[in-house]
């Protein structure tokens, strides 16, 4: 049992960080986590546009879409790596200068989004749009801080 828990930890530490360090150059990384973000940005962008009237609501869409986002959102954090603060990014240096506090952001909206595709199961249009509303209060707090203009 004890042979089986540390092996288990010992991979919850060692994955993480090989999945972490598998861009071969900083160019690999800006362009793993700019996917992610135009990905995200078109499913959240769809939600948004129902949740506007611009199009009809669809709560099956809405909610694929949510799902999507929460999945997205795990992704361009890792992509955040050494060296990626230069070339072809709108990360700001800052990103690196004060890590604790970003990584605590990307945190928060990888939960707000978790809440949104929960949220977006329910037929409740206020808790789907408070849910909404929250994930891009979370999105833009990390791009008024990290984010070029």
């Amino acid at each position: 049992m004890k042979k089986t828990l540390l092996a288990m930890l010992a991979t919850a530490i060692i994955i993480p960080a090989a999945i972490a360090n598998n861009f071969e150059e900083p160019a690999d990384a800006i362009k793993y986590r700019q996917s992610a973000f135009s990905l995200i940005a078109y499913n959240f962008g769809d939600m948004g546009a129902m949740l506007k009237g611009k199009k009809p609501f669809d709560a099956s869409v809405f909610s694929s879409r949510a799902d999507n986002v929460a999945a997205l959102a795990k992704l361009p954090h890792e992509g955040f790596i050494a060296g990626s603060d230069q070339g072809d990014t709108e990360a700001l240096a800052k990103v690196w200068q004060d890590k604790a506090d970003f990584d605590s952001k990307m945190t928060a909206f990888q939960d707000h989004a978790a809440a949104l595709a929960i949220a977006a199961k329910s037929s409740d249009q206020n808790q789907i749009k408070q849910a909404f509303a929250n994930t891009g209060k979370s999105c833009k707090g990390c791009h008024d801080v990290y984010k070029k203009d």
